[in-house]
């Protein structure tokens, strides 16, 4: 059975399958640091399931609002024309949380915070916290994880 596990703390997913590590991928999560709430601009703890996979057959640096693509393809060009966005490029992994009361329902509901596995500009560091809630990864790397996992698959976040 496949499963992720990322710690917040190293920066790094690893990706499992039948107990076998099989990937590591450097991340970048909250800037704000690990919690649950709502509104909070951190990275969920605990156990998650995978719940969408979204951008299937999209190019390489596609970008996305709203979970839809745009279909703009990431560029400094592009960044300059719109510095404030917060990009959510080539593929997402939009995580639902599996611990009711600790990231599941309520002031705590990781999957109606919008919280995803993405790709990132690679101008953006990945290795540091950084994001707003979400796991960025190079897009490169969730190219290479997506097809790998599939909805369902566990997510384990921890410190």
């Amino acid at each position: 059975m496949t499963r992720i596990e990322i710690d917040i703390g190293r920066q790094l997913l690893r990706l499992f399958d039948g107990g076998r590590l099989v990937a590591e991928f450097p991340v970048s999560t909250a800037a704000k640091g690990a919690g649950e709430r709502v509104g909070s601009w951190q990275t969920p703890r605990g156990r998650h399931r995978i719940r969408a996979k979204i951008g299937t057959g999209q190019p390489l640096g596609a970008v996305f609002r709203g979970r839809r693509p745009t279909g703009e393809i990431w560029s400094p060009e592009l960044q300059a024309q719109y510095p404030g966005r917060d990009w959510i490029l080539t593929r997402i992994l939009w995580l639902g949380g599996d611990e009711p009361g600790v990231n599941r329902y309520g002031e705590v509901d990781t999957f109606r915070r919008y919280i995803y596995l993405h790709g990132t500009p690679p101008v953006y560091p990945v290795g540091v916290p950084g994001s707003h809630g979400c796991v960025r990864m190079r897009s490169e790397d969730i190219l290479e994880l997506f097809p790998r996992v599939q909805a369902g698959t566990m997510v384990e976040l921890h410190v």
